[in-house]
């Protein structure tokens, strides 16, 4: 049984949006420190990979802050592009990011859980997921709702921690996931927990040929990934048929 599937999908919600609530105001911060800055790089590579277009409606699930929104919008002038999150102090501190980026006008707010998405069947040309999907109650059903909102022909991109494999970062990203992570990251966020939790999936979160595999049970096409910085993460690419 998946770690996931063992879990209430009521209490995870609950737990999850009051976690990111609470982490809110220095989220960003953190994101740069414990990444060394790896992750503005990484977002910028799963917006490429999306190949959006002028005129396409674009939903950036698992928002949060609006970091993998706005390099969307930076890669595809003309594109619109929808930061979706269910955590509220976290779009609260998107909206003044795209307007100081100047793409406030087609870059849309919407608070919504991932699981069940206020929009129609076939919506929106390209979805983005940017270290979400470890977060859904059940991602499994998270990725089926992104397979039901895309149209046909339309492009997921997945940016997602994966598993480095090579002999000497592989032992030493596991000493990181497991003491300097939830440390640094509970103490700079004042809080206690967070950053054990966040540490905790990454580290219980399936390799990049798995995620691959449950896509396909999605019923996703074209799968595919690209490791980066090592394997430490991974862009996962898929399609509609």
């Amino acid at each position: 049984m998946r770690a996931h599937e063992e879990r209430d999908p009521r209490h995870v919600r609950s737990q999850v949006r009051e976690m990111f609530s609470r982490i809110a105001p220095r989220y960003d911060l953190l994101n740069h420190l414990l990444s060394l800055n790896l992750d503005r790089g990484w977002r910028r590579k799963a917006a490429s990979a999306l190949a959006a277009k002028a005129g396409d409606v674009v939903l950036d699930l698992c928002g949060g802050t609006g970091d993998l929104a706005l390099a969307v919008a930076r890669a595809a002038p003309g594109a619109t592009v929808v930061c979706c999150d269910f955590a509220h102090p976290m779009l609260r501190r998107a909206a003044p990011k795209f307007a100081r980026a100047g793409v406030g006008a087609r870059c849309l707010l919407l608070e919504a859980d991932g699981l069940a998405l206020p929009l129609g069947d076939a919506s929106v040309h390209g979805i983005t997921v940017g270290f979400g999907v470890r977060n859904l109650a059940d991602p499994d059903a998270g990725f089926r709702e992104m397979r039901r909102v895309l149209r046909p022909g339309g492009r997921l991109v997945v940016l997602e921690f994966s598993r480095p494999s090579g002999p000497l970062l592989s032992p030493l990203y596991r000493l990181y996931l497991r003491g300097l992570l939830p440390r640094m990251g509970d103490a700079a966020a004042g809080a206690t927990g967070p950053y054990g939790y966040l540490a905790r999936t990454i580290a219980a979160w399936p390799d990049a040929p798995s995620l691959a595999g449950r896509l396909r049970e999605a019923g996703f096409d074209d799968v595919g990934w690209r490791l980066l910085t090592g394997g430490i993460v991974a862009v996962h690419t898929a399609h509609t048929g």
